[in-house]
């Protein structure tokens, strides 16, 4: 079915189909190129993320990421979108205080057209979640590794194999819903936590190496079509080499997403 023949995804809808045991296929894009390819292959959700600074603009880190970069990228997104949620991550610092985060989120729905924003982090962003939601920005969070966070966890590390850890993320995971999140991201961390996660929570649970009992799963889109320079995210898969083109990559991968064959065993963590 043509995505202009689709109804858009919205909050609501994305919790229909978890409520119905539907999985939500999530890429990134920061183009409008690509974002019409995506809507074509069915995808729901559209995160433009601040991946953008390692797989466009080369950097070693998200950490160089600006506002104006992503409004840019969001921006280029959104004047193709027709079907898709728009999800738009803050980048680092941006939401610091409560303040800063209701002015920035503010700038990337006014000025990029997100649907929704996303930030890092448990406990220390509650307080902007809930300021965020009561003035009608919906706020996608974002739990496990942490990019922005990358040098305090001393790396891209899987998070949460610790009993503690795990209990301390399956608190910060219900206080965020509580706070007024309308989604959650779960990065690397084992999948039978993962799983706990989502059975717990009645909003959609997004995994990215987080197992394949999520409400849904995000993959880089540049990871997933093998073009990533360097090393692939071991939690990743080359749908291009399997697919042959780009359509057909995206869509197969929308189709494993949907079918529950992806993730296996081998982009999981225990």
């Amino acid at each position: 079915m043509a995505a202009e023949a689709r109804k858009a995804v919205t909050t609501a809808s994305l919790r229909r189909m978890k409520a119905a045991g539907e999985r939500i296929a999530v890429l990134t894009a920061y183009d409008a190129s690509f974002t019409q390819r995506l809507e074509e292959a069915g995808v729901e959700v559209i995160l433009v993320g601040d991946s953008l600074g390692m797989v466009i603009q080369g950097r070693e880190s998200t950490l160089g990421v600006h506002m104006e970069d992503m409004i840019y990228h969001a921006a280029c997104v959104a004047r193709a979108g027709r079907y898709a949620l728009r999800v738009v991550d803050m980048p680092f610092m941006s939401y610091a205080s409560t303040a800063q985060g209701l002015a920035n989120a503010a700038r990337l729905m006014a000025e990029g057209g997100a649907h929704m924003v996303k930030l890092e982090g448990g406990e220390v962003v509650l307080d902007t979640v809930a300021a965020l939601a009561a003035r009608g920005i919906p706020v996608c969070a974002h739990l496990g590794l942490t990019p922005q966070s990358v040098n305090q966890l001393g790396g891209y590390r899987v998070q949460g194999r610790e009993a503690a850890d795990a209990e301390r993320l399956q608190a910060d995971a219900l206080a965020l819903q509580e706070a007024g999140a309308s989604m959650l991201v779960l990065e690397c961390v084992p999948a039978a936590l993962a799983g706990a996660v989502s059975r717990s929570l009645e909003i959609p649970v997004i995994g990215i190496g987080a197992g394949p009992d999520c409400d849904g799963q995000v993959l880089v889109l540049y990871d997933m079509l093998g073009i990533t320079p360097g090393r692939r995210p071991v939690f990743s898969r080359d749908f291009l080499r399997e697919a042959g083109d780009i359509p057909a990559a995206l869509r197969a991968y929308v189709e494993a997403v949907k079918s529950g064959a992806f993730p296996a065993a081998e982009h999981s963590f225990s």
